[in-house]
């Protein structure tokens, strides 16, 4: 007689079978297993953790410089002489990145859950590694060529801190619905003890993170300081080109309440608007003057800079992706500037009462205005009109012969030093950038009555943190957007903080303990019941169970045959 073993019921879960196959390539039901996760599966999980995590920041990192893309691609230019928008890559690959390993982290959560052992392919594998070195080289790269912009994490949190605690708390706390499965499943107390230590320390670390969270938003809105000004940083570059008189034309119409500049000095001695050492990237010298291309910007006499075209270059590399937001007389317009006199630009400051800050550039050795460089600059202010009172003076070379004849300038300084200090030498006015400050030093130059300009300022989130901070003025690159920003983004007194913390704590806490002890009830449920280990797929042995066929699909797994003819 032959002896069959009663068929096994199978039925599929395709939900299961896409997270088992997109994560290990496991599609088949006899390729899973509930067996615990080899020590090597469990080291690629953590370095899977560490490149999540970095990423993480790498990723945040980018997203609030945008405040310096600019400043980026500045830095790129002048290492290599070409323009381009090096951000637009970087930003692509760091999306990219993010988002797969993410995934990634997401279906591993899932494996974790549903009690599946973890088995990333080797392709994923190559992934994680390509993705983790990449990031490495990235943050190395970053730190030797633009190490002072990781100040704008610490700086960006005083922003963001408060909300980025709510989310990961939220997160914390979701995940305790996986930690409380594993711990009611797990059959080793020592297991249970070390998981659930791990998960409390985290927690209890998160509840305790808003005493370590300073914003100076965190304030009473009463004691807030009046609206910063805002000066025109070489104009309105991301609607103009920059530091051409259209730009700051362009930025005057939005009551900008300063405008900022870069000085040279040509062979002949005129102060005229550049950035740039060369004038490559701001006019048609490739064109006009072929042999005279890489030649420095102050090699060349005021005759010659006239001929040039400073707008054109605007137009085709589109340097803020702005163009096509500009309407066709204004880019007629843009495509006729030329190169920008000092006397030009301070003309047009004081017909619109507007104060002038610029940074003025000593021309190189040979030159044969490297000495009276300040006296030509002096004149230049003199034969322009302008009050004195709105020229902002910041070249530290002869501050004392420059106040003989002009005694009105208002003196500033644009290298950090202690307000004691700057009184002593006769200095009213600070530009920093913005990073160089802390909220204290800001108290200290308002109380000792030290104008305080920062730079370069261009996010909403960054001009909220200064004008709570107490700043006087930003210089910005983007005046039309910081001027559409009439009240701080957030602001937000300490009681209503403290109870909002405080609140949000509670309710994680309650939500933590209710899941454990669901997850535990219903472990004991199943328990007495017979099952001694939880099955996600719902193995049925009982051969008397009838379903319809569209519900379940029947698997014959084994047939046994045993026993001898009688």
């Amino acid at each position: 007689m032959v002896k069959h073993q009663p068929l096994q019921v199978y039925e599929r879960q395709l939900c299961l079978s896409c997270i088992t196959g997109i994560y290990g390539c496991r599609w088949k039901r006899y390729q899973r297993s509930h067996d615990d996760t080899t020590k090597w599966e469990l080291l690629w999980s953590l370095i899977l953790l560490l490149t999540f995590c970095l990423l993480l920041v790498w990723f945040y990192f980018w997203w609030e410089a945008h405040n310096d893309y600019s400043e980026f691609n500045w830095f790129l230019y002048n290492r290599s002489g070409e323009w381009s928008d090096g951000t637009v890559p970087i930003l692509a690959t760091t999306a990219a990145g993010f988002t797969y390993i993410a995934f990634l982290i997401v279906l591993a959560l899932c494996h974790v859950a549903l009690g599946q052992q973890l088995n990333l392919h080797w392709l994923h594998k190559i992934g994680v590694t390509v993705a983790l070195l990449t990031t490495i080289i990235g943050v190395i790269s970053v730190n030797q060529t633009w190490a002072q912009e990781w100040d704008v994490i610490p700086i960006s949190l005083q922003a963001t801190g408060p909300f980025l605690h709510i989310g990961a708390l939220a997160a914390v706390t979701a995940l305790s619905w996986i930690v409380a499965g594993q711990v009611t499943r797990a059959e080793k107390m020592m297991f249970q003890v070390v998981v659930v230590l791990l998960y409390v320390s985290v927690l209890l670390a998160l509840y305790m993170v808003p005493l370590h969270i300073t914003s100076p938003c965190i304030m009473d809105p009463a004691t807030l300081k009046p609206r910063p000004n805002v000066i025109g940083h070489q104009g309105a570059p991301m609607l103009a080109p920059e530091n051409t008189l259209w730009s700051f034309q362009r930025a005057l119409q939005m009551n900008v309440t300063g405008l900022e500049a870069d000085v040279a000095i040509s062979m002949d001695g005129v102060p005229f608007l550049m950035r740039d050492l060369t004038l490559r990237r701001t006019t048609d010298v490739e064109k006009v003057f072929p042999d005279r291309q890489m030649d420095e910007a102050s090699l060349f006499n005021w005759t010659d800079l006239q001929q040039l075209n400073a707008g054109r270059w605007f137009l085709k590399d589109d340097p803020f992706w702005t163009v096509h937001t500009l309407f066709q007389h204004e880019k007629e317009r843009i495509a006729n500037q030329t190169v920008c006199s000092l006397e030009q630009l301070l003309k047009l400051a004081s017909y619109h009462n507007s104060t002038v800050v610029f940074r003025l550039r000593r021309p190189p050795p040979k030159h044969p205005c490297y000495d009276s460089w300040i006296n030509d600059t002096l004149q230049a202010v003199r034969q322009s009109g302008v009050p004195q009172s709105l020229v902002m003076w910041t070249p530290d070379e002869n501050r004392t012969q420059v106040r003989q004849l002009a005694p009105d300038l208002i003196q500033t300084s644009v290298v950090k030093r202690s307000h004691q200090i700057l009184q002593q030498s006769g200095i009213s006015s600070l530009l920093l950038r913005y990073n160089q400050v802390s909220r204290e030093e800001i108290g200290n130059f308002s109380e000792a009555h030290i104008n305080l300009t920062l730079y370069t300022v261009n996010e909403p989130w960054l001009y909220s943190v200064l004008w709570c901070s107490g700043v006087s003025s930003v210089s910005s690159e983007a005046p039309h957007v910081l001027l559409k920003v009439p009240y701080p983004i957030w602001l937000m007194r300490p009681n209503e903080y403290c109870l909002a913390w405080v609140s949000a704590d509670l309710i994680s806490f309650a939500v933590v303990i209710g899941i454990f002890i669901f997850q535990n009830y219903h472990m004991i449920r199943y328990r007495m019941s017979g099952m001694r280990s939880y099955n996600p797929e719902q193995i049925m042995l009982n051969a008397a169970v009838r379903r319809s066929s569209g519900d379940i699909n029947v698997m014959k797994e084994k047939l046994i045959f045993s026993g001898h003819p009688q």
